[in-house]
């Protein structure tokens, strides 16, 4: 019997993408690109519209 899985709705500011990486322009030293993470400030990395923490305290 398959259980019930509550399905969480994506972040609407990154689309679920919630970590790219962009490059700085410059190269380093043997010649790739150098570049930086950058997470979504909205749902703080997870790529979901509800924190975790939420869903927890939901359930109980």
């Amino acid at each position: 019997m398959p259980q019930n899985a509550r399905i969480r709705p994506l972040c609407h500011h990154c689309d679920g993408f919630p970590a790219v990486a962009v490059t700085t322009g410059q190269r380093t030293p043997n010649g790739q690109r150098q570049t930086i993470t950058a997470t979504c400030p909205a749902c703080h990395g997870t790529g979901h519209a509800i924190p975790d923490a939420a869903l927890v305290r939901a359930a109980r």
